[in-house]
């Protein structure tokens, strides 16, 4: 038994130092100041994809080898998107954006759909 207590002792102290390393979590970004303080002379890239998120509104830059082009604006707690992706026009969608250090996370259809996760560079 008193072995029992020891090891449990051991793993709560040990699962305890791993805490603040894996508690960071997302956070929302609800507003267009802060979505450009963080995205601004920046790029936003993953696996063949690189995107400037411009304070203007443009979108520029590839995906897979292709043109990627657009637009953005700021619409409640969303940031809204049109975008052309070589000579495809993607839907219009308004995305709920979360941050978590250098990672950006866009949910399609505000906040219920898909999510992309792209690090900034």
């Amino acid at each position: 038994m008193l072995r029992f207590l020891r090891l449990s002792a051991l793993t709560t102290f040990l699962v305890t130092l791993a805490l603040p390393v894996t508690a960071q979590e997302f956070r929302a970004v609800t507003d267009r100041a802060t979505f450009v303080q963080l995205v601004e002379g920046r790029a936003l890239g993953r696996f063949a994809v690189t995107l400037r998120v411009g304070r203007d509104g443009t979108i520029n830059g590839r995906a897979f080898g292709r043109k990627v082009t657009g637009s953005w604006e700021w619409q409640g707690q969303y940031f809204c998107r049109d975008l052309s992706y070589g000579d495809s026009a993607l839907a219009a969608n308004c995305q709920q954006v979360l941050a978590r250090g250098d990672t950006i996370r866009f949910v399609a259809d505000r906040g219920r759909g898909q999510s992309a996760d792209l690090t900034l560079r």
